[in-house]
């Protein structure tokens, strides 16, 4: 029998294809007839193959077999794992077609997508609010329901996210691990080398509904749709006076002398109280 022969010596009786082993050929069989034969005793999912339906149950049992080398984080499927390793390595393999970002993992290209198409599929459910993130839900979350279980070991400040908590200690160490490649500047999170890349890009992919301004940053974007509503959330403790946004509030201040603006707010501090 010749090597060939050998390699590919199963074959699917319904459309020829080969297989160098049984077990391939029976997984490629269930796809003909999409059985799912291999059920989650937990919550009765079913899947193709007996592979697949491993994977699975590490949702329910948490466990976490696959781990990055370089920084120890563990993940369920070996799939997600190889995804995160790009974040080390700096490898892009999924673009954006729309604007043609680029990013290191499948999950972070369809976050991205969001920005163009409005989603915002995690809806709070005390409060209606939505977000096209569910870890940005779970933050929000925190707001109701007042649960802070992560201290800072240096201040004592208290988080209701682990990541919060992690960005927070750079305020203390220094550390600014994310750095751009073009210019060499670092930045404590992720967000802000994000919004600093668009510098040299010229990348804007915040786009005013009205008048189809674009923005860098989705904080100007919202400074900007507020010279369309007229609306000023940012006032004036000493004088009422009010603004779109807070640098311009803060810029007045600097009209009102020292010792006004101290007993002011001071004043307005012993009324909240």
């Amino acid at each position: 029998m010749s090597m060939l022969t050998k390699k590919k010596q199963f074959s699917c009786s319904l459309c020829g294809a080969s297989f160098s082993q049984k077990l391939t050929m029976n997984r490629h069989m269930f796809m003909h007839g999409n059985e799912k034969r291999f059920t989650c005793e937990t919550c009765g999912s079913s899947f193709l193959d007996k592979s697949s339906l491993t994977t699975h149950v590490h949702i329910h049992t948490g466990e976490k077999p696959f781990s990055c080398r370089i920084c120890g984080i563990s993940f369920t499927q070996k799939s997600t794992l190889k995804e995160h390793v790009y974040t080390h390595t700096g490898e892009k393999h999924f673009s954006c077609e729309i604007c043609g970002s680029l990013f290191s993992t499948s999950s972070n290209l369809k976050v991205h997508t969001r920005i163009h198409s409005g989603e915002k599929p995690f809806s709070c459910e005390i409060c209606g609010c939505s977000f096209s993130r569910n870890s940005n839900l779970k933050k929000h979350i925190g707001i109701h329901t007042g649960n802070k279980p992560f201290t800072c070991e240096i201040c004592k400040s208290l988080f209701s996210d682990s990541s919060t908590l992690r960005r927070h200690v750079r305020i203390h160490t220094g550390e600014k691990p994310f750095t751009c490649e073009i210019c060499g500047c670092s930045f404590s999170r992720n967000s802000y080398l994000k919004n600093h890349i668009r510098i040299h890009t010229g990348e804007k992919p915040y786009s005013c509904g009205i008048c189809e301004s674009s923005f860098s940053q989705r904080s100007s974007l919202a400074t900007h749709v507020r010279t369309h509503t007229g609306e000023k959330p940012y006032s004036c403790v000493i004088c009422q006076s009010s603004f779109a946004d807070n640098s311009s509030l803060r810029r007045h201040m600097h009209i009102h002398s020292g010792a006004d603006r101290k007993d002011k707010i001071s004043e307005s501090n012993t009324e909240k109280i």
